[in-house]
């Protein structure tokens, strides 16, 4: 068994095991803090700093997703410099990012008032969507680099590696190997990748088509055609 761990967030005494995280530990007891890049199902990375909260007695704010508690440990999760640090990575966000299908995120902005204005001289994150394959298309204008794909795509789920991180700073994007075409890649077509994105930067090819306009027969001999020409060109290289 492992050793309890008392501690205070939010002036709410917790007893939880030695181990846990701070989001944890507050989830356990009903105190709510925001997340993006975080899923329960992938290795917490701390990419968004999103869900920031205050230690006492610590220089810099603390990420709950990996933070650990510790004995007496007093944490607070709305302070305002909390507020002030969650409202100015939103703003990033809305200044940079194509966020039209993440209401999640689109409702954090409204919870926290940020303004992406004042970010407006940001580069705004600007790709073709990359329809290469039958299964799902890929728009990088909306990705926010959380790594959830990345993770499912490898240790946390599939074990294929099809994708990863390319590029440095700001060019950097989510990308295959040596940016083949998803179908030369080592994807398996699992679509975990996309069930797990939090901003329709992965999304389903037949969802993405009828959001085109295209009609549910269209959509059907689309996407039925590809996989048949797909068969073919394996049959005969």
């Amino acid at each position: 068994m492992p050793d309890m761990i008392s501690l205070t967030i939010d002036g709410h005494e917790i007893t939880v095991p030695e181990g846990t995280t701070i989001l944890k530990a507050a989830e356990a007891n009903d105190i709510h803090i925001p997340t993006i890049c975080f899923h329960d199902y992938c290795t917490a990375n701390a990419l968004c700093r999103i869900c920031v909260v205050e230690v006492e007695g610590a220089r810099t704010l603390t990420p709950a997703c990996v933070g650990q508690v510790s004995q007496g440990m007093k944490v607070h999760t709305t302070s305002e410099r909390i507020v002030r640090a969650r409202r100015t990575i939103l703003e990033m966000l809305q200044a940079s990012v194509d966020l039209s299908d993440a209401p999640e995120i689109l409702q954090m902005a409204v919870d926290y008032q940020a303004n992406g204005q004042r970010f407006s001289g940001s580069i705004r994150r600007e790709t073709e969507v990359k329809d290469d394959n039958p299964m799902y298309i890929r728009d990088y204008a909306k990705c926010i680099l959380c790594w959830r794909c990345v993770q499912v795509c490898a240790t946390d789920a599939q074990y294929t590696y099809a994708i990863n991180f390319s590029g440095r700073g700001y060019e950097t994007q989510i990308s295959t190997f040596f940016d083949v075409p998803i179908p030369l890649s080592t994807c398996v077509f699992c679509g975990q990748c996309v069930g797990v994105c939090p901003t329709g930067a992965l999304k389903p090819k037949r969802q993405w088509l009828l959001e085109l306009g295209r009609s549910p027969n269209e959509i059907m001999s689309l996407t039925r055609t590809e996989r048949q020409s797909r068969r073919r060109a394996n049959a005969n290289p």
